[in-house]
């Protein structure tokens, strides 16, 4: 099947040069010079990618890509920016936009981008189709110059390498089909196996996982300690188009800051003591896939800097070399702490928080979907008694099974994954008690079931602080979770703490 792109810019050589590389991977193009050309276009045509110019005669291409989601949501759609315009692109990424590529024109990417927006598009709900062949992977290269305007025979002898453009066309030619809107069937095969539930807080978050699937968006997962922030991270990968290529998750709080850079974007033999070869970094490694950054927030300011050059760039450059790489991946982020609190406070740039927090997913506690507690136990209980070799699984008993439900569990999934491997080796028979769970029911959530407004009502402005600062300390000063926990806005906490003269070091974190 042939399939079909349309390219919106008003420079007549930046669209023969597009439409010139798309057609040598296969591609039918159609192009307009502005917004007016591209809607009857889009009436005339069905399209299976769309490129348009942030810029145009007669509108904005920010609000163009919010007309074509509107009237065909199914279309992936990349916007082109001016070197540089990292803010334009992520604006773009926000209201829907599928990608972004800067001029001067990489070609190369550009391909590698169209063929990821197709293979997006294509199939529902799949993690990966053996059908669809991408492309191999590319030796690294220096970043070339393109020259807006460029012949032919330029484009040919500095980025158009034929080798790679059948590459590209070889994975376009399995591409068939649109992305038809996911069922309910679909929505529930998201992470089947691995994200356990059906409360109204995990189907939202696996419609999340399957929008933010489908583009290259950065994305930032926020959410407790222990809720399973890197298997949603997995979840998005492997229902997009990289799903074929490296998911590398790394985390941040564990690697020394002296080789944080050397880890991240690799070194050459002799650059530093030790080097006696060179090294891949992890960006290397994940490269076409997806690079998870777990505790993002534990990154030292020196790197958030070279993090933050090379997700604008998209390029890096290995400690002692003097080459600039590209590299193709999609960056995922998450911290169970505020970043917003922490760019506030003056330890994480604004700049990188704005870069990373494109798209956010909420990763749900499990007091938020007690409903699912039930569930999540019954599945860990079996993979236990697989692993133990045991011939009967073990089960809870209805009373245990009720005390989990109302337990607390402020290490969520992590710690009933901790008190079910407990319980199950101290209990004699084939079935949990309350007295096997080991745990102290007096913490069940006493902080989050008091409510502040009982005691704002007996005016008691010192039991009112003490909840505040319990409720602080218990969320490590997390003010928006802790908000939701009291029943306030996050504007009615701040206000609460400045009238209360609450400080950070009166809950001892």
């Amino acid at each position: 099947m042939t399939h079909t792109a349309l390219i919106i810019d008003d420079e007549a050589d930046i669209r023969e040069l597009i439409a010139l590389s798309l057609d040598r991977i296969g591609l039918t193009t159609h192009t307009a010079a502005n917004l007016e050309e591209a809607r009857n276009l889009l009436q005339t045509y069905q399209f299976d990618v769309c490129l348009t110019d942030m810029r145009l005669p007669d509108g904005n291409g920010v609000e163009f890509v919010k007309h074509i989601l509107a009237v065909q949501p199914d279309l992936p759609v990349a916007v082109i920016t001016a070197h540089g315009n990292m803010d334009a692109a992520v604006v773009a990424m926000k209201n829907g936009a599928f990608d972004f590529v800067s001029k001067p024109v990489d070609m190369h990417l550009l391909r590698k981008l169209v063929t990821q927006a197709i293979k997006a598009n294509e199939g529902a709900g799949h993690v990966a189709s053996p059908s669809i062949q991408p492309p191999p992977p590319q030796p690294p290269f220096v970043k070339p110059i393109a020259v807006p305007g460029a012949s032919e025979n330029d484009v040919s002898d500095s980025q158009e390498n034929s080798a790679s453009a059948a590459d590209s066309a070889g994975s376009l030619q399995h591409l068939s089909g649109r992305r038809p809107s996911l069922s309910a069937t679909a929505l529930d095969s998201i992470g089947a196996g691995k994200l356990i539930g059906r409360s109204e807080p995990m189907q939202a978050l696996r419609k999340m996982i399957s929008k933010v699937a489908r583009t290259n968006a950065p994305v930032w997962i926020t959410g407790e300690s222990g809720t399973g922030k890197e298997l949603i991270a997995r979840l998005v990968h492997e229902h997009g188009p990289r799903c074929d290529a490296p998911f590398v998750a790394i985390n941040c709080g564990a690697i020394p800051t002296e080789l944080m850079e050397s880890e991240m974007f690799g070194h050459r033999k002799g650059s530093f003591t030790g080097a006696h070869s060179d090294h891949d970094g992890l960006f290397k490694k994940a490269e076409g896939g997806t690079l998870f950054l777990d505790e993002v927030a534990e990154l030292p300011l020196h790197m958030q800097v070279k993090l933050l050059r090379a997700i604008q760039e998209r390029s890096i450059r290995p400690v002692g070399s003097s080459e600039e790489l590209m590299t193709d991946v999609r960056i995922l982020s998450a911290s169970h702490k505020d970043l917003a609190a922490e760019v506030e406070a003056g330890s994480f740039r604004h700049d990188l928080y704005y870069r990373l927090n494109v798209i956010c997913i909420e990763s749900p506690s499990l007091r938020q979907r007690s409903a699912d507690v039930a569930d999540i136990a019954r599945h860990i209980l079996r993979l236990i008694s697989t692993k133990e070799g045991l011939s009967t699984c073990i089960a809870l008993s209805p009373a245990a099974e009720n005390v989990l439900t109302d337990y607390a569990f402020p290490g969520n999934v992590r710690e009933l994954e901790n008190i079910l491997e407990r319980a199950v080796a101290l209990t004699d028979g084939h079935s949990i008690d309350v007295d096997d769970l080991s745990i102290d029911l007096t913490t069940t959530s006493s902080l989050s079931q008091t409510s502040l407004s009982d005691t704002s009502a007996s005016n008691d402005e010192t039991s009112e602080r003490q909840v505040i600062l319990g409720m602080l300390a218990q969320t490590r000063w997390n003010r928006k979770l802790a908000a939701q926990r009291l029943g306030l806005t996050y504007r009615q906490l701040r206000y609460r703490i400045q009238i209360l003269d609450i400080d950070q070091k009166d809950t001892g974190t």
